[in-house]
């Protein structure tokens, strides 16, 4: 998974794989979700990230991993 923030776009993107997108669908104005063949999401582009998410923040934990 990769996060990638473009800060002269104020856009958000997040990866969950590399498999090939064949959907895009809005689920707004500002954010886009992009689906494999099978449906599943590949990746969710946010415009306007700063007034929809805490840019400026991030974190990752992995919860119940023994």
């Amino acid at each position: 998974m990769k996060v990638r923030y473009f800060p002269d776009t104020d856009t958000l993107l997040v990866n969950f794989s590399d498999r090939p997108i064949v959907e895009t669908r809005d689920l707004n104005e500002d954010v886009l979700v992009e689906l494999d063949a099978e449906g599943r999401v590949v990746s969710m582009t946010i415009e306007h990230a700063k007034q929809q998410t805490d840019v400026g923040e991030f974190s990752y934990q992995m919860a119940g991993v023994s």
